[in-house]
């Protein structure tokens, strides 16, 4: 081949260090808008970017030639220091360590962009512990246990 062609869609899911509602209502729109332009930046096409007070959904397509380590590290870093530069809300802003990323497949963008859509209709009937250690069981991680950190 002449050229290299990639289309490598991802979920990824980070929380709030402690898993603290720091995700406020009247900053959330500026928050997922700082993601959403962060991952362009990085070369990533982004489909949506939603979440909870506690935790934070991104479907995307990543950039092959950056690791996705060093993107969620990056808008990690980025976000937190975009919220507390512009004192969003009145406490310190602080993600925690660690994230989980699934690849999604072509046919399947569709239902996660509507699973990432109605995160707030879907958190009203599971609890983000309950959604995450099912997600991790799906895709084949056994004996998860979240931890507060």
């Amino acid at each position: 081949m002449s050229k290299s062609y990639s289309q490598i869609w991802v979920h990824a899911v980070w929380a709030t260090k402690n898993r603290r509602p720091l995700i406020h209502s009247n900053m959330e729109h500026k928050l997922f808008n700082f993601l959403k332009e962060e991952l362009k930046k990085m070369g990533c096409m982004v489909s949506i970017v939603n979440g909870m007070p506690d935790h934070v959904h991104c479907l995307f397509g990543i950039n092959p030639q950056i690791s996705i380590t060093d993107i969620i590290k990056q808008i990690k870093g980025s976000s937190s220091f975009f919220v507390n530069k512009n004192k969003l809300i009145s406490e310190k802003f602080i993600w925690q360590r660690g994230f989980g990323v699934f690849g999604v497949s072509h046919s399947a963008v569709d239902k996660v962009y509507y699973y990432i859509l109605n995160q707030k209709q879907h958190h009203q009937k599971r609890t983000f512990e309950s959604e995450y250690i099912k997600y991790m069981e799906l895709h084949g991680f056994e004996n998860v246990e979240l931890e507060n950190e």
